[in-house]
């Protein structure tokens, strides 16, 4: 993993950002978790139940994979196909009813012990904003959980890409631009290096990592990237962001 924090005489405080926009699953929301507790059923009839790591690796290329064949598909649509994909590399009998409940299992996925109160916190000092791999109507499930008001929700539906796609990042610069927030005062808050960091930086914007699989091997789900990146801060939880950031 190439990630090293990289700070500059360029690089400003936290302080003097007025948005902060979000990735939320595997930042905000747990998604390994989440994901895990969904697969459950069909990790259960597997012959040979593979380590947590695989699996978790194992649907991080399905649910690329699949995202890039079929950008347009709604995110409950990727995740039937990553089911499928799974369950043939699993040599597991598709179930239609189980791989239903799977797609739909989005807004059961629980939200990081400190996300919602560090989300109170830095909401009244920035505006937020959450870009999103899922559809609208997944988003909402969760944001019950999360409990924030965000300024502006986009998703990969709204967009008809998914991140690491740069049209999602640029609707992103659109959506805050037209808030009267030049790109220069957005901070993207991140987990991925390969879906939000590398193709955030691309296109001019500061970066903040949560490095929430800080110790453990490995990317987890999320793919690892090809190119080398280094967020401009690293926080290891949400928490320590809006201690940092909500300083007098």
């Amino acid at each position: 993993m190439h990630a090293e924090t990289l700070m500059t005489a360029t690089t400003p405080a936290l302080t003097d950002f007025e948005a902060l926009s979000f990735d939320c699953y595997g930042t905000l929301i747990d998604w390994e978790t989440g994901l895990l507790a969904a697969l459950e059923p069909l990790l259960a009839r597997a012959a040979a139940r593979p380590p947590t790591d695989d699996v978790l690796e194992a649907y991080g290329a399905a649910e690329f994979e699949a995202e890039q064949a079929y950008p347009g598909d709604p995110y409950p649509r990727i995740l039937s196909r990553v089911w499928q994909a799974l369950a043939s590399e699993w040599e597991v009998a598709d179930d239609a009813e189980e791989r239903e409940r799977f797609a739909r299992s989005v807004g059961e996925w629980p939200a990081f012990p400190d996300t919602v109160e560090a989300l109170k916190r830095l909401k009244a000092r920035y505006n937020l904003v959450i870009l999103s791999n899922v559809d609208r109507a997944s988003f909402a499930r969760t944001n019950h959980r999360l409990e924030a008001d965000f300024d502006r929700i986009i998703t990969a539906q709204d967009v008809g890409s998914y991140k690491p796609d740069p049209r999602n990042f640029e609707a992103l610069v659109a959506a805050v631009e037209s808030m009267g927030i030049p790109r220069g005062k957005l901070l993207h808050v991140a987990q991925s290096l390969f879906h939000d960091h590398v193709p955030a930086q691309a296109i001019g914007l500061k970066t903040a990592w949560i490095d929430r699989r800080a110790g453990m091997a490995g990317g987890g789900a999320t793919r690892q990237p090809e190119a080398q990146v280094r967020p401009d801060f690293i926080f290891p939880t949400l928490g320590a962001l809006a201690d940092a950031g909500c300083t007098v």
